[in-house]
């Protein structure tokens, strides 16, 4: 796991926010990392559904002996403001990426998502394929998440938030259901402690975040409307991309990378974690560390 000394972990969070800073876009509160030397090419990342930049927290100290890193809790996530409106849209997300973007100058950079992640990245890559764009992307690398509705395996609490039931089922989620659910998208050996899932659990309930759910998930719809834009711009992409992928994902494994091949998508490197499920750079930060600096050297890149 990531997270060595669990007894820690509450001090690490309160570090992560504290070394943060809040922007205001789109007019709500938005918390933002911004760390690495300023000379160093730029690595934006984008994290997934129902968690924050946080995940990122095993992979950032050694990633930023290579790169600027610059993240986000998107709207609805983390540390940002969560308002209790059922206009949570990809689109909207974006929005709030490119503004962030502009807000911190940033000309060019590479891009890391992960799950809800993917999919907000499969839209800016859509608008850099348009030239609406804001900034210049210069590579982007998919960890685990939903790239094609039709192989992605939502958990039946997801699909139950999607229906007419999901402002109740959400109100009646708790601790308990979200760690049975949480866990069991991990891989067998490297399921998160009770203490880990205690912080995302707590990291979820900022600003009384969990009462959102059910219009977070939204996305699910998204990705069908807009399937065939968002999968397009992953087989007519102008910049590298690559996969690292934890292949025991129930949700968005194995099956999910046979599904991109199948689809002629793009794809300059391939990153397999045999062992790992749904969180990779949690799971196994050494890991996606490891393949990702490998991709970026075979696209000619050199951050020292």
């Amino acid at each position: 796991m990531s997270f060595e000394n669990a007894g820690n972990l509450q001090n690490d969070l309160a570090a992560w926010k504290a070394r943060g800073e809040y922007l205001k876009i789109s007019g709500h509160q938005i918390f933002v990392k911004d760390e690495g030397d300023s000379q160093l090419p730029v690595l934006l990342l984008i994290h997934g559904f129902p968690t924050s930049s946080w995940d990122w927290s095993g992979v950032w100290d050694e990633l930023k002996t290579h790169f600027r890193l610059v993240a986000l809790d998107m709207l609805g996530f983390g540390f940002s403001d969560k308002p209790n409106v059922s206009s949570y849209s990809i689109h909207g997300q974006a929005d709030i990426v490119e503004a962030l973007i502009a807000a911190k100058s940033l000309d060019s950079f590479h891009v890391l998502a992960h799950d809800y992640g993917d999919t907000v990245a499969q839209e800016l890559l859509a608008r850099q394929q348009s030239g609406s764009g804001i900034g210049r992307w210069l590579s982007c690398c998919f960890l685990n998440g939903g790239l094609f509705p039709e192989t992605h395996h939502a958990l039946l609490t997801q699909k139950l938030l999607l229906s007419p039931l999901g402002p109740l089922v959400n109100k009646l989620a708790g601790f308990k259901r979200f760690s049975a659910n949480f866990s069991s998208v991990f891989g067998p050996h490297t399921k998160p402690a009770a203490e880990e899932l205690a912080l995302f659990w707590q990291i979820i309930n900022e600003k009384d975040g969990k009462h959102i759910f059910h219009n977070l998930i939204t996305y699910m719809r998204d990705r069908k409307l807009h399937r065939e834009r968002w999968v397009k711009v992953l087989q007519q992409s102008a910049i590298p991309l690559a996969l690292i992928n934890g292949s025991l994902d129930p949700v968005s494994g194995a099956h999910m990378v046979a599904r991109y091949q199948e689809l002629n998508c793009r794809l300059d490197y391939l990153g397999v974690l045999a062992e790992i499920g749904h969180y990779p750079q949690v799971e196994d930060s050494t890991g996606v560390v490891k393949h990702y600096l490998t991709f970026m050297d075979g696209i000619g890149y050199q951050s020292k």
